[in-house]
Parts: C-alpha cells; sequence; structure tokens
C-alpha cells in the first residue's frame, strides 16, 4: 500500500511515516512540497504522487493564535483539506482528514458521538468543522478522525510542556475543570493506516470516526500521572479555567465516544496510561524501561 501524507515534521505524521516497512510506503509532504496556505498546491500534489489512499496530517494547531488569524486557519484546515479531498475523488483513491474535539461545544454531560450537533467556541473550532463539511463536500471516499489531546515522545505537547515547566517551577497550576481524552499520537497513525487499508479493500464505511484515548482525565490529573510517570516530586495544583483565561475558549467536555469507530473498524481505544511512560522516557532523553 502506498500512502501519501500531507505533514512531515509533526507528531503524526512522524508517526505514520515510522510505520512504513515492506508492505507500507509512506511518502510524506512538507511544506516546501505542499504548502497548505495553496489549496491549488494541494490538490496538485495528489494528482502528482502515485498513492493508494491520501492523509492529511497536517493541520493550523495553534488554538489561541488562530483568534487573530482565523483567515489563515480557515484556509489551513478547511481549503486545503477540501481541496486534496476533491483530488483524492477524482483519483478515486480514499481520503483521510484528522479532526478535533474542538468541533463540540463542551456542554458537560455524556461523551460526544459523531452524530451530535457540533458548536465550536473557537476559531480553530470553527475551521476545523470547516474543513470537516470541505471533506466531504468533495464527494470521494472520505474518513474524518475526530481526536483530542494528541501526544508523542518528541514535537511540541501537553507531556512536554509539563516536563519542561516541572524542571523550573517549584509548583504546576494547572486546569481541573476541564475534561478529555488524551491520544498518543502513535495510536492515531496505526488507527488510519488500518483505516486506510479497509477503504481500499472496500471493507466497513467512511464519514465521521470519533478515535480518542481512555480513561477521562482533566488536564490536571493528566499533568499529575506525567509528573507521576517521570518520577518528579513537583506539586500539582488545580484550578479552574476561570483562574487561567486564554484568548480561545476550551470546551468544559470533549470526551469523545469511541464505539462507532471499534463496531465498524474493529479499532478499539487505547490506554493512554500504558502509552505514558515511553513517551515520557522519549522526551526526557532516556530509554524506555
Amino acid at each position: 500500500m502506498r500512502i501519501l501524507v500531507f505533514g512531515r515534521s509533526g507528531q503524526l505524521a512522524r508517526e505514520i511515516a515510522a510505520l512504513a516497512g515492506p508492505d507500507l510506503a509512506v511518502t510524506c509532504l512538507g511544506r516546501e512540497a505542499a504548502d497548505l496556505r495553496d489549496p491549488a498546491a494541494c490538490a496538485a500534489a495528489v494528482a502528482a504522487h502515485p498513492a493508494d489512499a491520501v492523509i492529511n496530517a497536517a493541520a493550523f494547531t495553534a488554538v489561541d493564535a488562530a483568534e487573530t488569524a482565523e483567515a489563515e486557519a480557515h484556509l489551513v484546515n478547511a481549503e486545503a483539506p477540501g481541496a486534496m479531498a476533491g483530488a483524492a475523488a477524482d483519483r478515486g483513491v480514499p481520503f483521510l482528514h484528522v479532526s478535533t474535539d474542538y468541533v463540540f461545544p463542551g456542554t458537560p454531560g455524556r461523551p460526544w458521538r459523531e452524530d451530535d450537533p457540533p458548536g465550536p467556541l473557537s476559531a480553530y473550532g470553527r475551521t476545523k468543522l470547516a474543513g470537516e463539511r470541505a471533506v466531504l463536500a468533495a464527494g470521494g471516499d472520505a474518513v474524518i478522525l475526530r481526536t483530542a489531546w494528541v501526544f508523542a515522545g518528541h514535537g511540541r505537547n501537553f507531556v512536554a510542556t509539563m516536563l519542561r515547566l516541572a524542571a523550573t517551577r517549584p509548583e504546576l497550576a494547572v486546569v481541573d475543570d476541564q475534561l478529555g481524552c488524551p491520544t498518543p499520537a502513535g495510536a492515531i497513525a496505526r488507527a488510519l493506516v488500518t483505516l486506510a487499508r479497509r477503504r481500499i479493500a472496500g471493507q466497513g464505511a467512511g464519514g465521521i470516526f470519533h478515535f480518542a484515548g481512555r480513561p477521562a482525565v482533566s488536564w490536571c490529573g493528566f499533568a499529575r500521572a506525567i509528573i507521576a510517570c517521570a518520577g518528579l516530586s513537583t506539586p500539582v495544583r488545580a484550578i479552574t479555567t476561570a483562574d487561567f483565561p486564554t484568548p480561545a475558549r476550551r470546551p468544559a467536555n470533549s470526551v469523545l465516544d469511541c464505539t462507532r469507530i471499534e463496531r465498524i473498524h474493529g479499532i478499539a481505544r487505547p490506554d493512554w496510561q500504558a502509552a505514558l511512560p515511553a513517551v515520557v522516557a522519549a522526551l526526557r532523553g532516556q530509554a524506555p524501561a
């Protein structure tokens, strides 16, 4: 199987590239090869590269920056994926696109299902929702994978931030009233490759799926798990969202119901706690035990 991936240096693109082997050829396109601020160039890249499936693993992910750069975020998160999906449809190959829990309003209650009405609170969420709609409107064989709180042993993520801050501060203050699902980037990469294989074979179904780690936890709870896993003693104090104002509003409840992807494609939710030790070790430059 040949996969064309938009993105090269991000957490997810690197994890997809790491899966390459005798039965999986992965071509990753960085910005110099396909700038997501140029949708036409992205469509041309799909047309120019031989592939059995296309995965968009790149995005404008700076949630707070999107509040003042929504036009650029919309270009990257909506217009470019729509152009990619259209080019993939023209070639008759599956297109897989990664979206976010931030398309939901975050009302406390049960986990969010794929058919729940969206209601993003931020510019980032609005542009990602627009991207979902553009991909589906392209009319090809599309899979949209909504995920959340992505972390890996490389790149910028919450785990890396907590480890860095714990090394320089006597105490960490972390929001405890936002609930979500940390998700290892490696698990997302494996899910995307599995989905690509199944869609190429005509198995299962396309459309929107949720895929996120278990169990649900607050940012504060996640931070405490990270600190404990690293063997550090830095205290983590629980604060409220009101105590830590940010330009973009975050959902209080971004827990995703992931039963559909397991029922249709047999892909189970990953346990983020089991994945955390290897990620912490990698970020600290250690070999996992």
